[in-house]
């Protein structure tokens, strides 16, 4: 018997889709979660369960209104009742019974921190959105900005730890991680699924390319995910404090990120692959010119995501321009800058680039160099090593997408004969907030 959303499940989704999503940037991520204590943790779950459900429900709603028939694709419909069900399970986590003293005790801010400063520092707007950029469409905002920082608040306090909490409080928040857990997995075939979606309405339309209209809700669509599985992620690796042995991890987020070693494992990653895809004996080198000692503050998953598919783009153009049987391929460089405001990694190959009419196509989703798109495995995004060399085209869009996430961005540079530059920008000030849809 499958799982099926009530009228009246469906009519509490639209009330929260009503209410602004709250930002949190990669800055107060990391200062709330230094010292997570069962009363912090708490007051974070209470965040969650406030939060993921109004971010889980913007995303329903916007599912069941796509335009042109999308919303009525098998996958579209698959995807849209997994959010709707994790919405469900998230709302019905019965929340603990607390007594007054402990409320009180909650509201009161962490002593540790000092006077006043138990705030965590304001997340700035993020440089590389445009206001609105990745709203959804039904944007009505209730609450205005004042909501929204209350709301923001809400998170970013610590708790006064000074003493023990109720047994209920740190059953409460295992409760609230296994939800977390199950809902992050059932999740994990999302990008596939959605993929698969497009290619259901592009066979059904007989279309090739997919207009724009389409293209914006997928990039609201995935940005709006990556954003949700930043706040599940981090804040079951703040429960599960086996995560502490690495003191410089807070969660998922890793305050020295060694830039060299994750762009020499990335290398080492898209090569293999390469080798793999095209049965070579060695596939084309790579050149890394980084300072070893290069480190900053960001989430090491999302940035060898985007070094690894940026790679392995320029690998496969190496490959098909030079053919699979060449002796000796041009060498592909991977240099990386460091200002004061970014760090700035640069993937330049020789792989014979892109006519400038094609660079736009390039941040289509769905728009793939490979002749025959694949039927898409819904495993695929769960290992990087099953990534076909190829994939479906949805490499560089989505990479886009998690650098502007923390206020980076991606560049695409062509010429035309001779290859092709990607400048993938981070931003190491880690105080943008997020892009809320």
């Amino acid at each position: 018997m499958s799982w099926r959303a009530s009228e009246r499940l469906m009519d509490t989704i639209r009330h929260y889709a009503s209410f602004p999503a709250t930002g949190v940037s990669l800055r107060q991520m990391v200062q709330f979660g230094e010292k997570p204590s069962t009363g912090t943790l708490f007051r974070a779950s209470q965040f969650l369960a406030e939060e993921l459900p109004i971010r889980l429900a913007h995303r329903v709603q916007e599912l069941e209104t796509l335009p042109d028939g999308l919303n009525e694709m098998p996958s579209v419909k698959k995807v849209a009742e997994w959010y709707a069900q994790s919405f469900e399970e998230i709302t019905a986590l019965p929340r603990p019974d607390l007594g007054k003293d402990v409320r009180e005790r909650l509201m009161k801010p962490s002593r540790i921190a000092g006077r006043g400063t138990s705030w965590l520092s304001e997340a700035t707007p993020n440089p590389s959105i445009e206001e609105g950029q990745y709203n959804s469409w039904n944007g009505n905002t209730n609450g205005g900005t004042k909501g929204r920082l209350a709301a923001a608040r809400r998170y970013f306090a610590m708790v006064d730890d000074t003493g023990d909490w109720p047994p209920e409080l740190s059953l409460y928040n295992q409760k609230f991680a296994q939800a977390l857990h199950r809902i992050k997995r059932r999740h994990d075939g999302v990008v596939t699924t959605m993929a698969q979606g497009i290619l259901e309405y592009k066979r059904r339309r007989q279309r090739m390319q997919i207009d724009h209209n389409i293209q914006s809700f997928l990039d609201r669509f995935y940005m709006s995910r990556i954003g949700i599985r930043m706040l599940i992620g981090q804040h079951i690796a703040l429960t599960d404090q086996g995560h502490y042995r690495d003191q410089s991890y807070v969660g998922i987020i890793c305050t020295k990120t060694y830039v060299k070693d994750l762009a020499q494992e990335a290398i080492e990653n898209a090569r293999f692959v390469c080798e793999d895809h095209y049965g070579l004996f060695e596939a084309p080198k790579v050149q890394l010119v980084c300072d070893p000692n290069l480190n900053f503050m960001y989430v090491p998953g999302h940035l060898s995501h985007m070094l690894f598919e940026t790679l392995k783009n320029s690998l496969r153009a190496v490959v098909e321009t030079h053919g699979q049987d060449k002796q000796e391929f041009p060498v592909t460089k991977v240099i990386v800058a460091e200002g004061k405001e970014d760090i700035t990694i640069k993937v330049s190959d020789e792989g014979g680039g892109i006519p400038r009419s094609a660079i736009p196509l390039a941040w289509t989703y769905m728009y793939t160099t490979v002749d025959m798109t694949p039927n898409l495995d819904p495993d695929f995004d769960k290992s990087d090593f099953k990534a076909p060399m190829a994939g479906f085209g949805y490499g560089l869009p989505i990479s886009r997408l998690y650098a502007r996430y923390f206020g980076g961005d991606l560049k695409l540079i062509s010429m035309e004969g001779y290859g092709t530059d990607v400048y993938l920008h981070l931003n190491r000030l880690s105080s943008s907030s997020e892009p809320l849809q």
